[in-house]
């Protein structure tokens, strides 16, 4: 199998690689503005590029390097992209405070949802049938599709930016990233699904770095929650004694909705399992291979690695950009020879974002990767994004990061896969544009 990997960032390029040899094979302008998140369709056929106002879509398997659709309607830098599971919508976050979901047949606006501050970040749930965003106001919100409204809304710690959503492939956990220069934590709920409706429990929050997070990414078997950090590092963190999945708690209003009954630092579930310290400045992205392996990082370094992670090693890495490696992202399968053994490696991904000033304009410009696979299995890219307050009064140089969801963003067995785990958000696995009307395009504020 033929494995390409397709990086972007702030020198205003596409670019094409073989995943496996490191070669260059194609480039792609990007005139209009830097490119601050990728995304690839279900089907593999189209690449999403997010940049400043517009995400631009392109024939990945054409040589034509001209966008065969632009979507418009943004009005600042766009933090985040990803589609839904059929490729029928997609899902976009910008600084300019919206989300906005697209008709991808049609580039028409479908619906609009406004936080009223710059948004770093969203994800679609596993269900389809819910999104998650964050901002730079410190808010989570959990916005239902079916209901057309805002559901729930977190606030972390008051005051500080909310860098990165991560939702587990099975929908049972939500991970936030809240930092700034001097802390970066993370904070965790259960997600319960019960008769179409969503309950958030508190988990825990713990510190995971000493300074910014740029990125959180749970693993695909839900064992382990990667972070990326402004201090050079990517950590890899162990979920050890939490049942995600029998716990049936009774919630209190508090619990559902707030930070209240978090677990104290020495009962978190999250055990630090390894450092990966190769890099020589922000780390920005990164995506966990399917058997959770592996990982990808993004670095304002200039490169991309990818990391053998029980021995900590970096079996490829990608140099070409002339600014720094800052997004990452895939769902794909790439033949890995490593210890003389060839293995098969399917990446996932998630979501990312930032909030204070870099230390150097240099951190904040990058690159932006994504991988898909010319055969095989593949699903939808899942996004992720990040800014700076300080930055965007300069020259908004935001770098953000796009990466990938769960197995239910596989085409084939979508249904099957969602309806026994979300029975309740079936119908929200092959919706189409259709179940998204024309009249619903009016700006929708939480609560």
């Amino acid at each position: 199998m033929s494995v390409i990997l397709c990086t972007a960032g702030y020198d205003h390029t596409i670019r094409f690689w073989e995943a496996l040899t490191g070669i260059c094979s194609r480039t792609i302008p990007h005139p209009d503005s830097q490119v601050n998140r990728l995304c690839i369709s279900p089907d593999k056929r189209y690449l999403a590029a997010a940049g400043h106002h517009t995400v631009k879509l392109y024939d990945i398997k054409s040589t034509n390097p001209t966008a065969i659709l632009t979507f418009e309607g943004h009005t600042n830098n766009i933090t985040g992209v990803q589609f839904h599971c059929e490729g029928k919508w997609m899902v976009t976050s910008s600084e300019d405070g919206t989300v906005k979901i697209w008709d991808t047949r049609t580039g028409n606006v479908q619906r609009n949802y406004s936080h009223g501050v710059p948004v770093n970040d969203v994800v679609i749930h596993p269900n389809q049938g819910e999104l998650i965003s964050c901002d730079r106001g410190g808010n989570v919100r959990i916005w239902d599709l079916s209901e057309n409204k805002c559901s729930h809304q977190l606030i972390p710690e008051e005051d500080k930016s909310v860098a990165s959503v991560t939702v587990a492939s099975d929908g049972s956990l939500l991970c936030a990233a809240v930092s700034n220069s001097q802390s970066g934590a993370v904070y965790v709920w259960r997600m319960i699904t019960k008769k179409d409706v969503t309950s958030l429990v508190p988990v825990t929050k713990f510190l995971a770095h000493q300074t910014y997070i740029t990125r959180v990414l749970l693993s695909p078997d839900v064992r382990h929650l990667a972070t990326c950090s402004a201090d050079h590092t990517a950590r890899i963190w162990t979920l050890d004694q939490l049942n995600v999945t029998t716990v049936d708690p009774v919630l209190t209003e508090e619990e559902q909705e707030g930070t209240s009954q978090m677990a104290p630092a020495a009962e978190c579930p999250f055990v630090l399992q390894t450092e990966l310290d190769g890099h020589q400045r922000w780390v920005w992205d990164c995506a966990f291979s399917a058997d959770s392996a592996y990982l990808v990082t993004a670095c304002s370094d200039h490169y991309a690695r990818l990391w053998e992670l029980s021995s900590k090693s970096v079996i490829r890495q990608y140099n070409g950009h002339h600014r720094g490696a800052d997004l990452v992202t895939g769902d794909f399968d790439i033949p890995i020879v490593t210890n003389e053994e060839r293995k098969l490696v399917r990446t996932h991904s998630g979501p990312i974002e930032v909030a204070d000033p870099p230390s150097s304009e240099e951190d904040f410009l990058g690159t932006s990767a994504s991988f898909w696979a010319q055969s095989g299995p593949v699903m939808v890219e899942k996004p992720s994004s990040m800014e700076s307050q300080a930055v965007e009064q300069e020259h908004e140089l935001l770098p953000k990061v796009a990466i990938q969801e769960q197995v239910t963003h596989n085409p084939e067995g979508a249904d099957t896969a969602v309806d026994s785990a979300m029975p309740g958000r079936s119908k929200w696995i092959s919706p189409g544009m259709d179940d998204l009307s024309d009249d619903a395009v009016e700006i929708i504020n939480p609560r």
